[in-house]
């Protein structure tokens, strides 16, 4: 998909993927993930998800890379909190204490930037990206995260006559997409109801929500 895609959805606020209150699979899971410890943790694609505010409110420095200005603009704004602004190449970065929003293209982070990264939130990242860019992401995340990050991965898998994003990622599809470099958990699978905001905004019966933990090896 191309970078103005996603500057026209942010630009005409089509957000739908945008969730307005913390993920309930982030704030029910999270803690067997990450223990009490207070590791660096990564969002990719991050969006202006609150998400983000409650994993440092956890005592969690966070970085987060997203492609709009405007939604990184807008996850402090709505938050009431003013960051730093530092612009360069190939991110300007968004500083808020240990929080850091970066503006750019995911792929072009490379692993010293992410060498103090032990834990990763995916929630919008491998279901906002067609099957034809979902293998070089996963391919690029493992690249640049060090041996031994968690994930807490969570999914979104429905009748694939309809178009996302939000696209469908089937359990099996995790499993090939991850398995020869992540150890894979699968926590559970969620049928949404019908009257759930997505499955009641496309019209869905028997779509899904799936979470995993996965352990790069």
């Amino acid at each position: 998909m191309e970078h103005e895609f996603w500057h026209e959805r942010w630009a005409k606020k089509e957000i739908g993927f945008h969730e307005g209150t913390v993920n309930q699979y982030l704030h029910d899971h999270w803690p067997d993930l990450a223990g009490k410890g207070s590791d660096a943790v990564f969002v990719p694609l991050c969006g202006k998800a609150r998400d983000i505010w409650w994993l440092h409110d956890r005592g969690h420095p966070v970085l987060g890379v997203e492609l709009s200005e405007i939604a990184c603009k807008d996850f402090f704004e709505e938050a009431g909190e003013k960051a730093k602004v530092r612009p360069g190449e190939p991110f300007t970065r968004f500083v808020h204490d240990d929080l850091e929003i970066w503006c750019g293209d995911f792929f072009q982070l490379v692993p010293d930037d992410l060498k103090h990264v032990r834990l990763v939130y995916d929630r919008a990242a491998l279901i906002a990206l067609p099957p034809s860019m979902r293998q070089q992401y996963v391919e690029h995340l493992t690249t640049i995260i060090p041996d031994g990050t968690r994930i807490l991965l969570i999914t979104l898998d429905y009748d694939t006559d309809i178009k996302g994003p939000p696209f469908n990622v089937s359990n099996d599809e995790v499993q090939e997409l991850y398995g020869l470099d992540y150890e894979i958990e699968h926590i559970l699978t969620n049928t949404l109801a019908k009257d759930h905001p997505f499955a009641k905004r496309r019209g869905l019966e028997g779509a899904s929500e799936s979470v995993f933990r996965l352990t790069k090896l």
